[in-house]
C-alpha cells in the first residue's frame, strides 16, 4: 500500500509488505545483523512497507537501526499501544525518535484506548508528523468497534487478520472498508504459520506456475491479494531468502475466482 501525503488518501496498490512481530524482538549484534539481511533482501525485491509496534518489545528499535541511512526509502506503519493517553505520548516521542521524525501509517493498536489516542495522532498529522491514520485489531469479537471507528470517517486505514483459514472479515468488515475507500492491511496471512506445515505436493501448485507462484507460501499471499479489497499483506520472517519468495507473491498477474478457489481446495476448506 503506498501512501501519499494528500490529508488521509492512499494510493491503494496491491503489494507484499514485512511485518516485525516476534522476528525483529531481537537483541544482540548478530541478530541484527540477520534483521538487516532480511531488510537488505526485502528492499532488493521491491517491499517498502514495513511494520512494527511498541507491543511488539524490540522491533521498532531494531527495524530503525536495519533502515540507518535510507528511511526515506521506505514506508513504516507503526502503532500506539497504551492504556492512557500519557502513555500513549510517550510512545508516539520515541517511534519518532526511531523513524526520524515522521510515521507514514500511525495505527491504534488493538482499539486500546482509541478515542483518546485518535486525538493525538490526529494532532501529530497536523503538525506534520503523521501521514495516515489507521486501526487494527486481530479479533472478530471486536469487529463491531472496529466498524465504528472506520464509520467515523476518522482514518484511512485498517488492519486485520485474513486468511484461508480465518475468513470473518469477508462478511463485513471488506465490503466496508471498500464502501468507504480505507486501505487493507492484512496481518497473519500464514496464520500464525500453521497454514505452512503441511503445504501442497509440488505437482499440485503447477496450475498456479502462470501466475508466478512456485511455492505454497506465494500462494497464500497471492490468494489475499488477489482480492482487490486488500491492499498490503505483512509476512514476518527473520529468513533472508523467504522474503524474497514472500515478495514475489505481490507481482500481478493476479488469481481469478478459480484459482481462489482452487488454493481453498489445496488447503482443505
Amino acid at each position: 500500500m503506498q501512501i501519499r501525503k494528500l490529508g488521509q488518501s492512499a494510493l491503494l496498490v496491491p503489494a507484499v509488505g514485512m511485518g516485525t512481530w516476534r522476528t525483529f524482538d531481537i537483541r544482540g549484534n548478530g541478530a541484527t545483523a540477520n534483521a538487516r539481511r532480511v531488510v537488505d533482501n526485502a528492499i532488493a525485491a521491491g517491499i517498502t512497507f514495513f511494520d512494527s509496534s511498541p507491543m511488539y518489545g524490540e522491533a521498532e528499535r531494531v527495524l530503525s537501526l536495519t533502515l540507518k541511512g535510507r528511511r526515506s526509502a521506505v514506508q513504516i506503519a507503526t502503532k500506539v499501544w497504551a492504556d492512557t493517553a500519557s502513555q500513549g505520548w510517550a510512545q508516539s516521542r520515541l517511534s519518532l525518535l526511531y523513524f526520524e521524525g515522521l510515521i507514514d501509517l500511525y495505527q491504534i493498536h488493538n482499539l486500546l484506548n482509541w478515542q483518546e489516542h485518535l486525538g493525538m495522532i490526529e494532532r501529530l498529522q497536523e503538525a506534520g508528523k503523521v501521514l495516515a491514520i489507521g486501526a487494527t485489531h486481530y479479533s472478530s469479537l471486536s469487529f463491531l468497534e472496529l466498524r465504528r471507528v472506520m464509520e467515523s470517517e476518522r482514518i484511512s486505514s485498517i488492519q486485520i487478520p485474513y486468511n484461508v483459514e480465518q475468513r470473518e472479515v469477508e462478511k463485513d468488515i471488506l465490503p466496508l472498508a471498500a464502501d468507504l475507500g480505507l486501505g487493507v492491511v492484512i496481518m497473519r496471512p500464514f496464520g500464525g504459520g500453521s497454514q505452512l506445515r503441511r503445504p501442497p505436493a509440488e505437482s499440485e501448485l503447477a496450475p498456479l506456475a502462470p501466475f508466478g507462484v512456485t511455492t505454497w507460501p506465494q500462494a497464500l499471499l497471492k490468494w489475499i491479494l488477489s482480492d482487490p479489497r486488500c491492499h498490503t499483506a505483512i509476512p514476518a520472517t527473520s529468513n533472508s531468502e523467504h522474503v524474497l519468495e514472500n515478495a514475489a507473491a505481490g507481482n500481478p498477474p493476479w488469481f481469478g475466482e478459480e484459482e481462489r478457489k482452487y488454493v481453498l481446495r489445496l488447503a482443505g476448506k
